[in-house]
């Protein structure tokens, strides 16, 4: 059984200050010493009774988005669901693995840590709410079908069709919740599947301004979110749901 999800805001190693320093800032989190070899991890921890991180910093090699961790209360069982759901082990140890998905997308699955809470919204000088909770998955149309179900079947989770918008469908949260959503997003083009960030906001016009202060840049409105682009160039949407449900 699924028990945490874990979003990965990765990023050019050179650009892992300049993406913390925005990130750590828009969330009001703070940064954790850095870990790795190259001291190309870190989370984004939420303040004292808060709730429990689901936020983490990499710094690659090369490209950017984001990625997914998925945490299990059995490990094996999950490697094993992998596998058989056409994905691939790249890496792994006896509480971690890195995956491949059907279509080449990273991920990892990992034992669970013991988190439970998911992080309280982040309240902006101005009053509003806001709240990194959501990954999407984008997939090109060949490869739609099959992506999908192999998420599905990994998790455990059945996958909901949006209502209103026919190119989107998300992962059912687990019983007891999740601090992050996997949503998906069937393409327009042929093109390799990769991840954005989504944040939830009470006002996505008002939280604009405030990532805007921090160094974003607004890049177009579409349907109920903002495309944005953070201070390294990478986009992320800023989305209108309520970030305390």
């Amino acid at each position: 059984m699924i028990k945490w999800t874990w979003a990965f805001v990765d990023r050019p190693q050179p650009d892992f200050d300049a993406s913390a320093r925005f990130w750590t800032a828009v969330t009001g989190t703070t940064l954790s010493a850095r870990r790795g070899d190259r001291g190309e991890f870190a989370t984004l921890l939420p303040g004292p009774g808060q709730g429990d991180a689901c936020v983490k910093l990499q710094g690659v090699f090369s490209g950017g988005g984001a990625h997914l961790d998925l945490e299990f209360d059995d490990f094996e069982a999950a490697v094993t669901r992998v596998v058989e759901r056409g994905g691939t082990i790249v890496a792994r140890d006896e509480a971690w693995a890195y995956a491949k998905s059907p279509s080449g997308y990273g991920l990892c699955v990992a034992a669970w840590s013991g988190a439970t809470r998911a992080p309280l919204p982040f309240v902006a000088p101005d009053g509003s709410r806001s709240r990194l909770d959501q990954v999407c998955i984008d997939i090109a149309p060949s490869a739609h079908d099959t992506e999908v179900a192999f998420w599905s079947g990994v998790s455990g989770l059945e996958v909901v069709p949006s209502s209103r918008f026919p190119e989107f469908s998300w992962l059912r949260s687990p019983e007891g919740g999740s601090p992050v959503v996997v949503l998906f997003q069937r393409l327009g083009e042929e093109r390799a599947t990769a991840g954005h960030l989504d944040v939830s906001c009470s006002d996505p016009d008002a939280t604009r301004v405030w990532h805007e202060s921090s160094g974003a840049e607004f890049v177009a409105a579409r349907g109920d979110w903002l495309v944005m682009r953070d201070p390294v160039g990478w986009e992320y949407c800023l989305i209108r749901n309520d970030p305390d449900a």
